[in-house]
């Protein structure tokens, strides 16, 4: 038996951002928390939003979310949160403060003062109930499609990273609005635009059964082969900013399919300490050696993607299809592996041993031994 659900309000438009006090009204948020980054606050993203908000609305700001956010600034912003007696959010920004948004609307109306009990790999999802605090999420990306998903990725207290996940944790809304993706840098655009064709790729080629959602994979798929390029090429192609905003959407929207050896590897070495990596170049890195490695698990399915792709007949299979990806990343200017991204070969058993106990080892359509992901990072390491 499949359960398939797809339960989210979206707004999604250039334009979409004037509907934001209406929604806001429909969903009962007068006192709302601002849940975002400093980027955005300097960008001036911030202030795009706050133009659609009723002069008298109560605004309190929490711009403290890290570049991979973690449970203390959970912390911080849940006693704002509560000290100002806020009754939902407007998360803003890439994937980083909408998961830690999640987080924030989990915690304040579940009991428990440990974000990691509520984490997927302990058990947690069926401990998250409708209670959770109403999100609406704005992104400013085009990639982790955490708008319209049910799951967060936090580095928690005991330093590893983790996700919670709950069809209460999906935003009450989400508004699309490409015209605030414009402004994203070529290397961002480029990283968040692999994250989104990397979501894509894994969950349709994850062995659950979900036809829908293989359906809305590889739309999402052909969306992000063909405008990435462009969109990091041209930022202000309004055409690619458009048809990659949809990409990440949809690509979230089939998560519930669930992801493979690619987020296995990239959420822990995500986490490490004392690197800065960003977690969709991260994946754009890891997915050609995860593409060959998962050939014998899932049958003519790669045909399906090189057809999407637009690869020649003879391209149509693993090596085919990971060597176009490589060739992908090497145009947009990806890391040509890990070492480029700044990785030292001390970390490589502890990324393995990461992916492991990572949720996504369990959905991917072949899993590997410890010993095949260190294999598999030693060929993503360049």
């Amino acid at each position: 038996m499949a359960l398939i659900t797809y339960l989210t309000r979206i707004q999604f438009d250039f334009g979409a951002l004037k509907l934001l006090d209406a929604e806001l009204q429909l969903l009962g948020i007068r006192r709302p928390l601002i849940v975002t980054d400093k980027g955005c606050i300097a960008a001036g993203l911030w202030g795009k939003v706050k133009e659609q908000l009723p002069g008298n609305m109560p605004i309190t700001i929490y711009d403290g979310t890290p570049e991979n956010p973690t449970e203390a600034a959970m912390r911080d912003a849940l006693r704002i949160y509560k000290a100002e007696a806020c009754d939902g959010i407007i998360a803003i920004g890439g994937g980083s403060p909408m998961d830690l948004a999640k987080g924030v609307a989990l915690m304040a109306t579940h009991p428990g003062d440990s974000l990691q009990a509520y984490s997927m790999v302990e058990g947690g999802a069926a401990r998250i109930t409708a209670k959770v605090a109403p999100i609406v999420a704005i992104p400013t990306t085009s990639g982790t499609g955490s708008e319209v998903s049910r799951g967060g990725v936090i580095i928690m207290d005991s330093g590893r990273k983790l996700a919670i996940g709950s069809p209460h944790l999906i935003p009450r809304l989400a508004l699309i609005d490409p015209e605030l993706t414009m402004s994203l840098p070529p290397h961002l655009t480029a990283g968040t635009g692999m994250d989104a064709f990397t979501h894509n790729i894994e969950c349709f080629l994850s062995n659950a059964f979900n036809p829908p959602a293989d359906g809305i994979a590889l739309d999402g798929l052909d969306k992000a082969w063909r405008y990435v390029e462009r969109a990091t090429k041209d930022g202000s192609d309004r055409e690619a900013r458009y048809n990659m905003a949809m990409a990440a959407m949809e690509g979230a929207m089939v998560f519930q399919k669930g992801l493979g050896a690619v987020h296995a590897l990239s959420h822990p070495t995500g986490g490490l300490k004392g690197y800065r990596t960003h977690h969709g170049t991260l994946n754009a890195i890891y997915l050609p050696a995860v593409l060959r490695f998962n050939e014998p698990a899932v049958g003519d399915k790669f045909r399906k993607v090189g057809q999407v792709m637009g690869l020649k007949e003879s391209e149509q299979n693993a090596a085919g299809v990971a060597n176009a990806v490589a060739a992908l990343n090497d145009r947009l200017g990806i890391p040509k592996g890990l070492s480029k991204a700044g990785l030292k070969d001390e970390v490589i058993e502890q990324i393995a041993d990461g992916a492991l106990g990572d949720h996504c080892h369990l959905s991917t359509p072949r899993q590997p031994t410890r010993e095949q992901y260190i294999e598999l990072i030693q060929q993503s390491w360049g």
